[in-house]
């Protein structure tokens, strides 16, 4: 291959497609989960997401604070419950507020790139380390008329510069895969992009007339300094792609200012 192994592998991978399009391996799922429906009118399918909860899940001092724990550096970097959401449903095995230590944030990074074996796995794991991982958090959202449920991931890093090629390679691994672009955040237009999923396919009758609604997905990345955001969102029809793109600019917002709840 040469010229420097082929950029060293072009950058290994671009760092396996930036872990995963930063840790989408961490949250998903949740939506499709959750979605019931309502058995009391078949006329029409309903959403019922499961019951978003009050609290915070794990245990902590700040536990039962309603806008999200705000006890470490990096928890009051997440958005406080913004009005008209609840906590949503968990983040499969990470409750729907959580915090993830710079150790374990690494080792998921790492476990990303586990089609490696020997010397690129070695040397992706040594990229890995480069990052300067110092720590992830997440919390789920649930807009309380039932319709949107988001996850909100953010990464914190101390290399800045990785931090945006982390965001460009979202970005192209995105548009390679030939998906629409979502709204953009026009006060943060270099920094953020959002792509819709698939359009869903219509749900099958079933025999007994239930359905169950077909849902649209929305994903967004951006950043700020050395923080990496990545926001999932999934929704029935008609999907809220412009309250999506709210949350990611609430979110940016406040990890500008995170003393200030928005």
């Amino acid at each position: 291959m040469s010229e420097k192994s082929g950029s060293r592998t072009r950058r290994i991978l671009k760092n396996v497609l930036a872990s995963a399009l930063v840790l989408g391996l961490v949250g998903g799922g949740v939506a499709y989960t959750v979605v019931t429906v309502d058995r009391a009118d078949r006329t029409a399918p309903t959403v019922a997401w499961e019951k978003p909860t009050v609290t915070a899940t794990p245990e902590d001092p700040a536990a039962g604070i309603h806008r999200g724990r705000a006890s470490t550096p990096l928890s009051r970097l997440l958005l406080p419950l913004p009005e008209g959401y609840s906590l949503g449903a968990d983040i499969p095995g990470y409750g729907n507020d959580d915090e993830v230590p710079a150790v374990r944030a690494a080792a998921l990074l790492k476990e990303s790139g586990k089609g490696f074996y020997g010397k690129k796995r070695r040397a992706y794991e040594k990229e890995v380390d480069r990052l300067g991982i110092q720590g992830m958090a997440m919390r789920s959202y649930a807009r309380d008329d039932s319709t949107l449920q988001a996850e909100v991931l953010i990464l914190r890093m101390k290399d800045r510069k990785m931090v945006r090629d982390f965001f460009e390679t979202s970005k192209e691994f995105s548009e390679l895969l030939e998906l629409h672009k979502g709204p953009k955040i026009k006060e943060y237009a270099k920094s953020s992009a959002c792509y819709l999923g698939p359009k869903p396919e219509e749900p099958e009758q079933r025999d007994d007339d239930e359905r169950t609604p077909a849902l649209q997905d929305m994903r967004c990345s951006a950043y700020d300094g050395e923080v990496m955001v990545t926001v999932r969102a999934y929704g029935a029809a008609p999907f809220d792609a412009k309250a999506v793109a709210g949350l990611v600019e609430k979110q940016l917002r406040h990890i500008e200012s995170p003393g200030e709840y928005v």
